[in-house]
């Protein structure tokens, strides 16, 4: 694992904690709830509580996926490395070009909202002003850059701030919406069921964006080559942040339903919770929750470019890429040429998004645009963790269970959702969607001629890592110095 520099990401700088703190941050459970519920109500009305409940289980499907693909390939790349060694070279470019467009794309979506929040504090009516929330939105952007920049350790030490306070905030409110007499409906079981949705079409746009609340927890396997014992530690903390967000995403959704009616929604548009605050607790409730709304969707900034900075740093190491882009800044370790580059291009698409209506009309846009893109690239390495493991899957049911049944399909849920979801979105969505895809394809073609090591890959098989690890283990143990505790770790 070198840089195109000779230097590589620093390792063992984040422990079991840090990494679930960037879980937890990654999957942003206060901007999730504030930004999309609104989509997903106008998608699927009061199903929002059961299109999450049921997108998480094959979403946790991925995350075994993830986690049983870092155990033999630790890669800043992720699924960019692992689909492109088990199924194609061209599937795993186009996996983690997903990812680095998907990102790009949330960085300026959610630039956006963070800026019209900040105003909304001082004066609700200048979060309106599309041109003023863009330009405080991109200075959050810019010192979210700098933090990740400034390396590993700084970035969690943020986090650790930001995300704490936010749970703190999101915690009383849940406890505080209990005691609450609800408005505007009474809790009702089949708002778990499949009644509310439209048919199969109106079920795939409401998995479609409950994907969206999920994503970013998958930052963990980008913070591999930097996480001690990250083999177990990356995996570990994608399962315990899943399921943290999980439980507040639900909490919080069927407290809108019970608080809020459809046209309160619709008026709180890119900010629900402020809503829901104000209807929980008026004049401090609503402020309350948009400084954690605020605070969430700083913190995801932060794990967004790390995500997207990370993949690109593994292309670049891997010529897929322009090599510089595999540059390791000589003191901080971190791939800074990759941050200048993200950092340049979403300042452009910042400015060009003033061109595109009201935060909301942007949020909207992008929030369906992004879910095709996570769909396409958590469907791949879901496929890929199967095919990986394929020689162990009938050792045991745990392994076929959890290595081959719930992986294959959360994958085939996620393509399912990819294609269905297709017809139902708009010309915007999709074109932004399939577009970003689509400008993928030339620099793997230009990289490919030039003949990049990339698309020559070892192939990802756990049963001949498994015995290579054994059979290391084996020799060094008869070494007196042997004290290799790594390979304690199980498959």
């Amino acid at each position: 694992m070198r840089s195109s520099s000779g230097r590589g990401l620093q390792p063992n700088v984040l422990n079991t904690f840090d990494t679930i703190v960037m879980a937890v941050a990654g999957s942003a459970p206060a901007y999730s709830i504030a930004a999309t519920t609104a989509v997903l109500v106008a998608s699927v009305g009061l199903a929002g509580p059961a299109a999450l409940l049921y997108c998480a289980i094959p979403m946790l499907g991925i995350v075994l996926a993830f986690r049983r693909l870092g155990r033999i390939d630790i890669n800043a790349g992720a699924s960019y490395s692992w689909v492109g060694r088990t199924l194609h070279p061209f599937l795993g470019f186009l996996s983690g070009w997903a990812l680095v467009v998907s990102a790009t794309i949330f960085m300026v979506a959610g630039s956006l909202p963070a800026g019209a929040m900040t105003l909304a504090l001082f004066d609700p009516s200048l979060a309106e002003n599309t041109v003023l929330a863009t330009a405080v939105g991109a200075a959050w952007f810019l010192a979210m850059l700098l933090v990740v920049l400034g390396g590993a350790r700084l970035t969690v030490r943020a986090q650790l701030l930001m995300s704490g306070v936010e749970l703190a905030i999101l915690l009383f409110f849940i406890l505080a919406a209990l005691l609450h007499n609800g408005t505007a409906a009474a809790f009702d079981w089949s708002w778990l069921g499949f009644s509310h949705f439209d048919g199969a079409s109106g079920f795939a746009s409401g998995a479609l964006i409950a994907t969206f609340y999920y994503w970013g927890w998958d930052v963990t396997s980008n913070l591999s080559e930097e996480t001690r014992n990250s083999r177990r530690t990356a995996g570990l903390a994608a399962l315990v942040g899943v399921g943290v967000v999980f439980l507040l995403f639900e909490a919080y959704t069927v407290a809108v339903n019970v608080t809020l009616t459809a046209e309160d929604i619709r008026a709180g548009g890119s900010n629900v919770l402020g809503a829901l605050g104000e209807a929980i607790w008026p004049g401090v409730g609503g402020k309350l929750l948009v400084v954690a709304v605020l605070l969430s969707t700083v913190a995801t900034l932060e794990t967004t470019l790390i995500q997207v900075t990370r993949s690109l740093f593994a292309m670049g190491r891997d010529r897929s890429m322009p090599a510089a882009l595999g540059t390791v800044h000589h003191r901080w370790n971190t791939p800074w040429v990759a941050i200048a580059v993200v950092g340049a291009v979403a300042l452009a698409m910042f400015v060009a998004s003033t061109a595109l209506g009201s935060v909301g009309d942007v949020l909207a846009a992008a929030v369906a645009a992004i879910g095709l893109q996570i769909a396409f690239y958590y469907g791949l390495a879901g496929i890929a963790a199967v095919v990986a493991y394929r020689r162990t899957l009938l050792t045991s049911v745990r392994d076929f269970v959890l290595g081959g049944a719930w992986p294959l399909l959360g994958a085939l849920f996620m393509l399912w959702i990819f294609f269905e979801s297709l017809g139902e979105l708009s010309a915007a969505s999709t074109g932004i969607g399939l577009g970003g895809l689509a400008v993928g394809l030339v620099p793997m073609i230009v990289y490919w001629r030039q003949g990049s090591a990339y698309y020559r890959p070892a192939r990802l098989d756990a049963a001949l890592a498994m015995e290579t690890r054994e059979s290391d283990a084996g020799s060094a143990s008869r070494h007196p110095d042997y004290a290799d505790k790594s390979l304690a770790t199980d498959f």
